[in-house]
């Protein structure tokens, strides 16, 4: 047997977080004159071995479409007659006073500060060789100078890298690696299980991994010049970092010190400070009589040079289920440790303030703890899997495991606590498992079962009247805005509140009204990362995009409130709305909007149109080539949404678009170029001939109004230009291109309008392109678009030139080995290769190029690059700095462009090396094109992408938070294609696949941020197993709930019961089986197991029936896992159930209804873990043990064989009588069956 592993969906969540100032964007505020909004710092964040750097950016906040709607209705009012807010608010409530203070200011100072809103956006993304076990933010000697901060990597096998951001390549590079896998921490056989823990000094001076065996790695950072001109070895001058070294804690620390805990960096300190939490000795539930307060804490310093380390604090007595530390602010010193059942601050001095949070504390524990209140004494919390963040110096929040925040204050006088208060919940948020803190009032919960969210705080100082009840609770209060948080808008909770020592504002009668003002925290939601957390079982169903039935993967994904089901396709989804078999269109389709034109005085303009209707296309050109030489067809919408062939002419059609500002239609043939009216009727041809002679047939053409491209079969290149005046086109001049005889196989025409693509004079020149405009239209567009031209030469060289002067300002011969980065080599024009021999078609030819705008809510300018060999590449394009060296004199300007590749392909394409050119040869060619689109499927939403066409049809897509994406569309081959908006509907595409022409659309609700397209089936509970039963088409699921669990006596007499309301019976697994219709998500029916048993294994098997002609039936067999408690060993059973058919309910929407019908449960002696069917056999783990049986008479199980295995069966799998076991321990297994 040979292992093989490919890895088609990446770790979804975030584990382990890092918010940092990593892009120099963050230093400057835009990442870019294409962006729009003010770069505020960097996320990376990272799950298992896949990383990605995101970027927080405020931006204007959107218009929301109830401000839209108001500004259209106030449009239809005549000036002077609109109603202020306050008569608004009068008519409402039917009074006659109209309350002036609360009419908003019109003004100038309501702009002076607009609205924004803080967003994600995908930067980068690796999956790295290694699992991350964390990350953190340092910073070394070079942060100085350019103020960015370094990124710290360590991996399970004991490794740390550090990176930082080189702009050169915009993308991570590793300054080193420091490994202590050969440390002799790791040869112990224990070493596997351990979980690393990684820190950082807050000033940055070392970083901290921990080790096996209470050890921990230190690498200490250089922090200015003047430490690296003490290192004699000039080799170590140009490293950030001093030699590492390994502290044992037992050894060199305090000989106590055993079973690290947690351990921490405390701050304000002169030299690096940690406190450390350990258990010494160890004990459990069952030995709280004798060793219940195991766990210390202490506090020693570190002395990079000399390896000193004295214990300057040392804590004992703590509670036994302490998990965390979180350190103070520097002002108020000491740290808060977090235990299952409190939260406990200790002081520097040893002081102790403890907050319990239930009533297990004083069972459990001997630690003092204040008298509660009598809320405090109904407060039952659980903090396990909890995280701590501190906001300010005295407040905090608890974030526990289902998300719900708790505020914490910290009452102190100086450096001296006396009190802990928690408040009640403020927020829900998601399930956190970290949390960061943002110096820029942000904080950042990270969540590994669902997705993350970035939050807000800010401080506001408001008044208060003394009739005020104060409670002792910080001040929080939570944002109405906050839309995706189950929030208390009305918990306001007051704080400590200061007298206002200057009392003008509450003055009533010539009386000085006490005035008091308290700090409230205001929490609000800002954005989100989206994520399906982990995937506890898989399936296959059926399902049907349209009328095409497709395989869909369901899997149970999430946990607790995050829980649910994720639809994953392998293919973008899409259906098709109609069939458009009258317009043809195999060899190419432009659908587009033009306009009729009205002509004044000689000048052309644009008939006034519908405004509710504008923009949207008009006429549909499609060519086929059949019958030879070609056809073409026009064709319109009649009014009844039919859609109708208004002309047709012979030839075929190279390429077509809107001209003239969309007045005419510009029409490429293969030998002519044509201006047509709306209507269709020829305005004017250019044939295009040398001479009299003609020239080789256009194969390729780009419409750029007002330019045109044309590309022939002997690779020679023309350019046309349109003159708006006149409504016709003419030859351009090529003459500042060079040679009459240049070649190129490739290019387009790109529009910027990001304001990327700027032209930097040469200075060493004397003349220079200012990109002046020579047409009316480029009179008018000046300053908001430029227009490039973009040409590949035959021997690679890829090549930018301005419009309309032709002057080159980028080129470069990289782009046939798709190196990773792109820049300008300030090389003269490429001189042209030999035509004799002619030249023959070489792998590396590039076969398609474009220039297109990919995004989001943002889009960027993308270089998309096809190579003839099957290679695809995607270049994002980005400002480049200064070269070192000064362009040519040749050169008149230069691009301060470079392309750096964010995503490659390898595409399986077959190429034939026949060079017939005969009908059947032309009719059997696959046109592979890159064609851009812009569509919206939902309001409010767009993108900008680009699709693939030929027989590995593609979408090119880009989301603002999930990068570039390559998704299949899932047709064998698509020979023309284009957007269409013809239905008035801007999510619409053409396009002509095997199945001929069709107007398709997206499937509604799918994102496109994973690395598939998902459908998210939100369901506020946790599902451990799923399968799909073919036969009905139905989803069979298990939940998995929290349930209370008690013991009993022989008698069944329950043994513990809760005596205090803060104290309540432990929780267990328990499980209940659903019955799901997938096209409504409608649980039809279900099975309730008992309180204390669980669902380990759920299978659709094929058994032995006396109920049907052929003696076999699919049944669903689950296995269960009964849990006794403690002192009883596990027991387990198998279930059989049947999925009938019942009469529907006439409330519900669906025609056909089915229920469970149980047919059996067979008991067993421990738990069934893996169910399996083999030769219409029942094969089921019991233990130690697999047994074969039979499904007898349809009502009991009957034994057949079985067989002793390993300790944990987790999974088996039948291939015809033989079958596969795999153990947790021994690996797996390969047995046969014989009957």
């Amino acid at each position: 047997m040979q292992a093989i592993r490919h890895e088609v969906l990446p770790p979804s969540g975030v584990e382990f977080a890092a918010c940092l100032k990593l892009t120099p964007s963050t230093v400057s505020g835009s990442s870019g004159s294409q962006t729009v909004g003010r770069v505020l710092f960097n996320v990376v964040v990272a799950r298992s071995s896949l990383l990605r750097v995101f970027e927080v950016r405020e931006e204007p906040a959107p218009i929301s479409t109830q401000k839209e709607d108001e500004r259209e209705r106030r449009a239809s009012v005549r000036k002077g007659t609109e109603a202020v807010e306050g008569e608004v608010e009068m008519d409402a409530s039917g009074e006659g006073f109209v309350n002036m203070g609360t009419v908003k200011s019109t003004g100038q100072n309501t702009a002076a500060h607009p609205p924004t809103v803080n967003r994600f956006y995908f930067v980068r993304e690796h999956r790295l060789h290694g699992i991350v076990t964390g990350l953190e933010r340092v910073r070394i000697v070079t942060s100085q100078e350019d103020k960015l901060d370094r990124l710290l990597i360590s991996f399970k096998d004991a490794k740390i890298a550090l990176l930082e951001w080189s702009d050169a390549v915009h993308d991570l590079a590793t300054v080193s690696i420091h490994t202590y896998e050969r440390a002799p921490q790791l040869m112990t056989l224990d070493s596997p299980l351990f979980k690393a823990r990684l820190r950082v000094d807050p000033l940055s001076r070392c970083a901290a991994l921990s080790l096996p065996k209470d050890s921990i790695a230190i690498l200490p950072f250089f922090q200015s010049q003047a430490e690296l001109d003490l290192m004699e070895d000039q080799k170590a001058r140009d490293v950030p970092y001093s030699p590492s070294f390994i502290l044992d804690l037992t050894v060199d620390v305090d000989e106590r010190i055993r079973h690290v805990i947690d351990f921490v960096f405390l701050p304000g300190f002169n030299n690096p400070t940690i406190a450390v939490l350990f258990q010494q000795p160890q004990t459990w539930t069952g030995r709280l009589r004798e060793y219940k307060d195991t766990v210390s804490m202490f506090i020693f310093t570190l002395d990079l040079i000399t390896h000193n380390c004295p214990v300057i604090t040392a804590v004992d007595g703590l509670p036994y289920d302490c998990f965390s530390i979180v350190p103070c602010s520097a002002e108020l010193g000491g740290v808060i440790v977090v235990s299952t059942n409190s939260l406990i601050y200790v002081g520097q001095t040893s002081q102790r303030v403890v907050l319990p949070v239930n009533g297990w504390l004083p069972r459990v524990s001997d630690i003092a703890a204040p008298s509660a209140s009598d809320e405090e004494s109904r407060r039952d919390l659980q903090l396990e899997g909890s995280e701590v963040v501190l906001v300010d110096d005295r407040t905090m929040f608890l974030v526990i495991k289902e998300g719900t925040v708790y505020p914490i204050e910290i009452s102190a006088h100086g450096r001296t606590v006396s009190k802990l208060s928690m408040g009640a919940p403020m927020a829900r948020t998601t399930i956190p498992s970290i949390v960061r803190r943002i110096p820029e009032d942000h904080i950042f919960v990270g969540s590994a079962v669902g997705p993350s969210v970035l939050l807000k705080t800010a401080r506001v100082e408001e008044e208060i009247h003394e009739d005020v009840d104060m409670a002792a609770a910080p001040a929080v209060v939570v944002d109405s805005s906050a839309d995706q948080m189950d929030l208390d808008d009305d918990d306001d909770l007051y704080g400590d509140s200061k007298l206002d020592e200057e009392p003008g504002q509450g003055a009533a009668n010539g009386v000085s009204a006490p005035v008091k003002t308290r700090t409230v925290v205001h929490l609000s939601f800002c954005d989100f990362l989206p994520a399906h957390g982990p995937i506890s079982d898989i399936t296959f169903s059926l399902t049907r995009n349209g009328d095409r039935p497709v395989a869909e993967l369901v899997a149970a994904t999430g946990s607790g409130m995050l829980g649910g089901f994720t639809l994953f396709q392998r293919d973008l989804p899409s259906r098709v709305k109609r069939n458009l078999r009258t317009i043809g269109g195999g060899r190419g389709m432009w659908s587009f909007p033009v306009r009729q034109a009205v002509r004044v005085n000689g000048s052309t303009y644009e008939r006034p149109s519908n405004p509710h209707h504008g923009g949207n296309d008009t006429v549909i050109l499609c060519t086929d080539a059949n019958p030879s030489p070609g056809a073409s067809r026009i064709a319109s919408r009649l009014p009844n949404r039919d859609i109708t062939v208004t002309l047709r002419f012979p030839g075929a059609t190279v390429g077509a678009a809107p001209f003239f500002q969309g007045t005419a239609i510009l029409h490429v043939m293969s030998n002519a170029i044509r201006v047509l009216e709306p209507d269709g009727m020829e305005r004017q041809i250019i044939k295009d001939l040398d001479g009299n002679a003609p020239r080789p047939r256009i194969r390729h053409c780009s419409i750029c109004d007002p330019f045109i491209m044309i590309i022939r079969e002997d690779e020679s290149l023309g350019l046309f230009i349109g003159e708006s005046e006149r409504g016709k086109i003419r030859r351009k001049d090529m003459s500042p291109m060079g040679e009459k005889t240049s070649k190129y196989i490739a290019g387009c025409f790109f529009t910027d309008t990001s304001g990327l693509f700027q032209a930097e004079l040469n200075t060493t020149t004397a003349t220079a392109d200012k990109n002046v405009t020579s047409t009316l239209q480029d009179a008018m567009n000046a300053g908001t678009k430029t227009q490039w031209l973009i040409l590949c030469r035959p021997q690679g060289v890829f090549e930018i030139w301005t419009l309309p002067k032709l002057t080159l300002i980028f080129s470069t011969s990289l782009i046939p080995s798709l190196e990773n980065v792109l820049i300008d080599s300030g090389d003269a024009p490429a001189l042209s290769l030999p035509s004799d021999p002619p030249r023959k078609t070489q792998e590396l030819d590039i076969e398609q190029i474009l220039i297109a705008p990919l995004g989001e809510s943002s889009p960027k300018p993308y270089l998309l690059v096809f190579l003839r060999s099957g290679l695809f590449a995607i270049y994002e394009a980005l400002p480049a700095s200064a070269p070192s060296t000064p362009p040519p004199a040749t050169r008149a300007s230069t691009l301060a462009v470079k392309f750096v590749k964010v995503v490659s392909r390898a595409f399986d394409i077959q190429q034939s090396e026949d060079i017939e050119k005969s009908v059947l040869a032309e009719q059997k060619r696959i046109s592979r094109q890159l064609i851009p689109f812009v569509t919206s499927p939902t309001p409010g939403r767009s993108f900008s992408g680009a699709f693939f066409t030929g027989d590995r049809p593609c979408w090119i897509l880009a989301t603002d938070k999930g990068g570039v994406k390559i998704l299949p569309s899932g047709h064998s081959v698509v020979h023309a294609f284009s957007g269409c908006s013809l239905w008035e509907t801007k999510g619409d595409f053409i396009l002509y696949s095997e199945e001929g022409p069709s107007l398709i659309e997206w499937i509604p609700e799918i994102e496109f941020d994973g690395h598939l397209p998902t459908k998210s089936v939100p369901r506020p509970r946790t599902y451990s197993n799923i399968t799909y039963d073919a036969s009905t088409s139905l989803i069979v699921a298990a939940s998995s709930i929290q349930a209370r669990f008690a013991s009993y006596d022989e008698e069944g007499n329950i043994i513990w019961q809760p005596d205090a309301p803060n104290v309540s019976l432990p929780h267990c697994d328990t499980s209940t089986l659903e019955l799901i219709s997938p096209d409504t998500w409608v649980t039809m029916d279900g099975h309730e197991f008992a309180k204390n048993e669980f669902v380990t294994s759920l299978e659709c098997v094929t058994l032995e029936t006396v109920s049907t002609e052929s003696g076999v039936k699919d049944f669903l067999a689950v296995g269960t896992t009964i849990n006794r408690g403690e002192d009883l060993a596990v027991r387990g059973a198998v279930y059989i159930f049947e999925i009938v058919e019942v009469v529907p309910d006439p409330a519900t929407a669906l025609k056909r209804w089915h229920r469970l019908k149980l047919l059996c449960r067979d008991d067993a002696k421990g738990p069934v873990t893996a169910l399996c069917c083999m030769n219409n056999y029942l094969v089921s783990s019991m233990g130690q043990k697999i047994f074969v049986r039979a499904f007898d008479l349809d009502e009991r199980l009957v034994g057949v064989a079985f067989l002793d295995v390993g300790v944990y069966v987790t999974s088996l799998r039948a291939v015809k009588n033989l079958l596969v076991i795999g153990d947790a321990i021994k690996g797996v297994w390969f047995v046969a069956f014989q009957v």
